[in-house]
């Protein structure tokens, strides 16, 4: 059974974007691990005809912002919309999630590595006019537990098959609906990666400029690889690797940091680095950061893409420096992907930099996949 509960809090900051520091390129390296086959319960839509609404209340409210996007548009909140700030038990762990929106279709968003729920905090109160809104904090980022990855011995706990795991339960214990699946970055594979492992759940998935993953093992060239992996053990294993993230875990780096991967820096203000920060200063923070950039194995989007059997749309900021978009038109040529849209003038996420431009084509891309409702 699983336990829900709101809380009377304000929507708490959200931490980052993707980490990629003044060494962006070498921290995403991440240790490959084979952790054998995991199996999963399978779910039929039978189980959903017993789901009901889980009855939280709306306690929080978002203050409100205006954003100037790319198109000059401002985006403001409605603040008579309320957001919940709820906590879920998945696994005996405490998830937080944000919520808003009473009718429609149900979408999930999904942040990046190092993010959290309220990097959506300028797309929930638009959204959730016409749908049923939810953000997660995957576990071990946000304000969701974050377990110590060595309690489990030589298993990888930090991997896109876990939080697909946590996604597609999310659905199920949570919203209790199939659901939309809007991605961020690496969010992206999370999204992709549930959607092949319960088909079922998912109605759709628009990725936002999803990370390539450039760095992973089968990227590298021969010579590399052994480099690689002597760098993901100094980091993981040696003092340097809590030594490097003090040093970015500062005001001034989490800035340089945003203003490089956002194109309108005007976005990146105090309050949003503070946001940013915090989350990462929690205990255990420093730990999952370090196992996730020493891991790299697990999915490629290339090899999941193709198992996916739902639409997709891809969105990519074409002034992302991390993702270039180059390399991402490329995923626009997959069967599943109906629609590679390129949002002129937009860094690395899109959705939090340019929400005036991305909240219509979630709009639109729900709307075209969404079964109408029956009328009596």
């Amino acid at each position: 059974m699983a336990s829900i509960s709101c809380s009377t809090t304000t929507p708490l900051p959200f931490s980052k974007v993707d980490f990629h520091f003044p060494v962006q390129r070498a921290t995403k390296f991440a240790l490959s691990i084979d952790t054998g086959k995991t199996h999963f319960q399978e779910l039929s839509f039978s189980r959903f005809s017993r789901f009901r609404p889980n009855g939280c209340v709306v306690f929080s409210r978002l203050n409100d912002y205006s954003v100037e996007g790319s198109s000059g548009d401002s985006v403001k909140t409605s603040p008579e919309l309320g957001v919940q700030s709820c906590t879920w038990k998945w696994r005996g762990y405490s998830i937080r999630y944000q919520c808003a929106g009473n009718d429609g279709p149900a979408l999930v968003l999904v942040h990046g590595f190092g993010a959290n729920s309220d990097h959506w905090r300028k797309n929930i109160p638009v959204l959730a006019k016409s749908h049923r809104v939810f953000s997660i904090d995957l576990i071990g980022y946000g304000y969701s537990d974050k377990p110590n990855p060595r309690d489990f011995g030589a298993d990888s706990f930090y991997t896109f098959e876990t939080w697909a795991t946590q996604l597609n339960n999310f659905c199920v214990d949570v919203i209790k609906d199939e659901a939309f699946f809007i991605c961020n970055s690496i969010g992206g594979l999370v999204g992709l990666q549930a959607a092949v492992m319960e088909p079922q759940i998912c109605k759709g998935i628009m990725l936002l400029n999803i990370s390539l993953r450039m760095l992973h093992i089968k990227k590298q060239p021969w010579y590399g690889k052994s480099f690689i992996r002597s760098f993901q053990n100094l980091l993981r294993n040696t003092v340097i690797g809590r030594f490097f993230y003090r040093r970015i875990a500062t005001m001034e780096s989490v800035k340089n940091i945003l203003s490089q991967c956002y194109y309108d820096t005007s976005q990146v203000t105090e309050e949003l680095v503070q946001k940013i920060l915090r989350p990462g200063l929690e205990p255990g923070a420093v730990d999952v950061f370090l196992e996730f950039i020493c891991y790299s194995g697990g999915p490629l989007p290339e090899e999941l893409l193709p198992q996916v059997k739902c639409p997709v749309v891809i969105a990519w900021g074409d002034k992302d420096p991390w993702e270039p978009i180059e390399l991402g038109r490329d995923y626009g040529k997959f069967d599943p992907v109906e629609d590679f849209i390129v949002l002129p003038n937009v860094g690395h996420c899109p959705q939090d930099e340019a929400p005036n431009l991305v909240n219509p084509l979630i709009e639109s891309f729900v709307a075209r996949h969404s079964s109408p409702k029956a009328t009596v």
